[in-house]
């Protein structure tokens, strides 16, 4: 049985640390890069550093998810899988100049 509990345990583990990681920046109320590329039909680990003085909420009705970033910190938002398309984010507190786009492209074949 421990043995089991064990190989579960790495397993997770195994599936958690292979998450390909992206970043965010938010910086004067605007979100760096603008335009991020993700691959399509992969989850993906989102880390969102907070450089301004004051509190930013991440929010996506596209993916579905929103977080309150807290000044001078990182938050992490797990995202997907997506499909290939395009997905609007944007921040609750300044939206005029916090927006972003994550893009989900398919792999392109090294042929």
């Amino acid at each position: 049985m421990k043995r089991l509990i064990v190989c579960l345990l790495f397993c997770s583990f195994s599936l958690f640390a292979e998450r390909e990681v992206f970043h965010l920046t938010l910086k004067d109320h605007v979100f760096y890069p603008e335009l991020l590329e993700i691959p399509a039909n992969k989850k993906i680990k989102l880390v969102i550093s907070n450089l301004d003085d004051s509190d930013e909420e991440f929010d996506s009705f596209d993916m579905n998810r929103e977080k309150v970033i807290f000044a001078k910190r990182k938050a992490t938002i797990f995202v997907g899988p997506l499909p290939p398309g395009e997905y609007e984010f944007f921040g609750e507190f300044h939206p005029d100049t916090a927006r972003g786009k994550v893009i989900a492209k398919e792999p392109k074949n090294a042929d």
